[in-house]
């Protein structure tokens, strides 16, 4: 492995290589909150069935698993920024193909280009940013990072609302917001790092096993997350919520996903061992799934402990990030950032089915066992690997 030698010992903060990858990053998130209920609509505007939908936006799940082992050798060829500036010029592309695409056959190999070019900006957008953190900042850096990423999954549905889904109008204000993004990242391409193998071929997928407590991290964070939004209404319904009362206790999650990772990630900053904290985020998941019955009956207490738990969850993220950051660098970081955004995308498959079959077993109470499942699993892994390290 080699790494540029500048980033060695160096304790400043990039701004401008920062701003470029933040906001490569908010188009992900943007592109995915606006364009997965557009895409959908227009599906079933034009008839199609429920089924047909799914499996179409199935695919973006296959197709993210598929790309992520294409972006360090991408970026070893091309570099980080001109790659990056590649996929966003291919995910716009994709995007405004589904317009003008008009058989349903057609959706399918778009979808696979737009989610491909998507995971390739999201794992090298994080490397760029890893890079461009020093040690002392990283968790602060990575913070804003997960806000500002947030904020564009939140401005995704927004736009929706306002713009519609009828005509060339959200198509074309995505690509405006797609164009305003590569900006930066021309303006920082000769600051942006550079990758260079050291003859090492093994697959990405050893990266997987080598920080396990920063991988599965986000394996139970992406269990998790997709697994209660898309069915917390369910679970809600099922203990007396009405709707809008359970979609108000979703907006209290994504509010403290917002509000509490840049504090976590300064809080990660003094912590020796992130590990440690780590443990502590999945910990305060574990007993918040097991208050959530005791709070169900009280709108508001239900309200405060998902704020908390939300952004607590969701730091496992942030700081399983940060944790990979400060134990690889230079061509093993970026490997390790495919295979940590791997491990999102099989967490994103598995957690739905996990939580579903759990509350067929055992009814609303198997929601939270479920999810109380995926913490229990990971504080034992992260326990044994402490325990190894002092023995």
């Amino acid at each position: 492995m080699t790494v540029d030698t500048q980033q060695k010992g160096d304790e400043r903060v990039h701004w401008l290589p920062m701003i470029a990858a933040i906001s490569s990053i908010s188009v992900v998130g943007i592109a995915i909150g606006l364009g997965m209920p557009l895409l959908s609509v227009i599906l079933e505007t034009r008839g199609h069935s429920a089924s047909m939908i799914g499996l179409n936006t199935a695919v973006a799940g296959l197709a993210s698993i598929a790309g992520a082992p294409l972006a360090t050798p991408l970026a070893m060829r091309l570099g980080v920024a001109w790659t990056m500036l590649l996929m966003i010029a291919v995910g716009a592309l994709a995007f405004v193909g589904f317009h003008f695409a008009p058989d349903f056959w057609m959706w399918f190999p778009l979808r696979v280009a737009l989610h491909i070019s998507l995971t390739v900006l999201f794992i090298l957008s994080e490397f760029w940013i890893s890079t461009s953190a020093p040690p002392h900042r990283r968790g602060l850096v990575l913070g804003i990072y997960a806000t500002v990423l947030s904020l564009g999954f939140a401005a995704g549905p927004w736009l929706f609302a306002h713009l519609g889904s009828s005509g060339f109008l959200p198509f074309g204000v995505t690509i405006a917001l797609v164009t305003l993004a590569a900006i930066p990242v021309i303006a920082a391409r000769n600051e942006s790092p550079t990758i260079v193998a050291d003859g090492e071929t093994s697959h990405f997928l050893r990266y997987v096993w080598m920080v396990p407590t920063a991988t599965f991290a986000v394996l139970v964070f992406g269990a998790v997350e997709t697994g209660g939004f898309s069915l917390f209404p369910v679970y809600g319904s099922r203990i007396g919520y009405s709707e809008a009362d359970a979609a108000l206790l979703l907006t209290m999650i994504g509010l403290g996903n917002v509000l509490l990772q840049i504090p976590i990630g300064m809080i990660s900053d003094r912590v020796s061992d992130r590990r440690h904290l780590l443990l502590a985020c999945a910990t305060v998941g574990l007993a918040g799934t097991a208050f959530m019955p005791l709070f169900a009956q009280n709108w508001h207490l239900m309200a405060a402990l998902l704020f908390v738990w939300g952004g607590v969850v969701a730091a496992m993220y942030t700081i399983g990030l940060a944790h990979l950051g400060s134990q690889l660098s230079g061509h093993e970081l970026a490997s390790a950032n495919a295979a940590f955004v791997l491990c999102y995308g099989v967490g994103m498959v598995i957690g739905p089915q996990a939580i579903g079959i759990g509350m067929d077993a055992f009814g609303p109470s198997g929601f939270g066992w479920s999810l109380a499942l995926f913490f229990a699993a990971y504080m034992l892994l992260v326990c044994v690997r402490l325990v190894r390290k002092i023995l």
